[in-house]
């Protein structure tokens, strides 16, 4: 993934505060059912000047950011064990400028999956997000807002997207982590994280080794380090809120 254009926008709720992420619902997820369902996005019409104003501006703070596609969801159920979805494309400068603002549009959701990584010996991997990146700072599953190269015909790819997006940020691929059936859907609003466990053969550190090594080798990381959590006394203020709801409810 370039990470400037289409890290996951999700950003930290920083009005969280702990009892509203317990109580913050982590749903299992049997099947997802996405789907591209294209439509113009009012908000990003009728703002278009403003937005992109708001996006110089922070071209100016950060400039390796790029306008890229971006895919956001506008329709969602869930019955059955199973999670449908329509999604339509927009720039990644609507989606920030949208985050930024409040969200002003609440009919629509940016919903994008993460891959929690678990070692053999129990801690989850975490990246900290690089300082060029829309969410510099932040301790994030790795994750990417999905885009319309996911779109296989009609279907919007979750779990290509999360395997791409794992490669890209640690070096980790099918043979290094076995994915779980499922999927945890943490609803945070008008933030909707998909989080598939990904159980790794190996521990914690030699892990976080093998990462760091592969971001040495990166011209441009997306990732800045690899935090290493293995219990509710790691949990940190850098984390978005989905991030500490999930952990939370699965040490609970």
């Amino acid at each position: 993934m370039n990470s400037s254009s289409r890290a996951a926008g999700s950003g930290q709720d920083r009005s969280a505060g702990e009892a509203n992420v317990r109580d913050t619902p982590v749903i299992p997820v049997e099947r997802l059912a996405m789907t591209f369902v294209p439509q113009p996005w009012r908000f990003a019409v009728e703002r278009r000047a403003e937005i992109d104003a708001y996006f110089a501006e922070l071209r100016r703070e950060k400039p390796a950011l790029w306008n890229g596609r971006v895919l956001m969801l506008h329709r969602v159920s869930l019955a059955g064990g199973v999670l449908e979805g329509d999604f339509l494309e927009t720039d990644y400068a609507s989606l920030l400028a949208w985050r930024a603002w409040d969200f002003p549009d609440r009919t629509i959701k940016v919903c994008f999956p993460l891959s929690a990584i678990r070692s053999a010996d129990g801690a989850f991997l975490l990246g900290l997000m690089a300082a060029h990146t829309a969410n510099g700072g932040q301790l994030y599953f790795p994750t990417g807002t999905p885009d319309p190269d996911d779109v296989r015909g009609e279907v919007v790819d979750f779990d290509g997207s999360l395997l791409r997006e794992l490669a890209e940020e640690t070096g980790l691929g099918p043979a290094d982590v076995a994915a779980e059936p499922g999927w945890q859907a943490v609803d945070a609003g008008p933030r909707l994280a998909l989080i598939k466990l990904l159980q790794s053969r190996q521990g914690a550190d030699a892990l976080r080794a093998r990462i760091l090594g592969h971001l040495a080798s990166e011209q441009t990381p997306e990732l800045a380090d690899i935090v290493i959590v293995r219990g509710p006394a790691d949990c940190d203020p850098r984390m978005p809120s989905f991030v500490t709801a999930f952990l939370h409810h699965w040490w609970s």
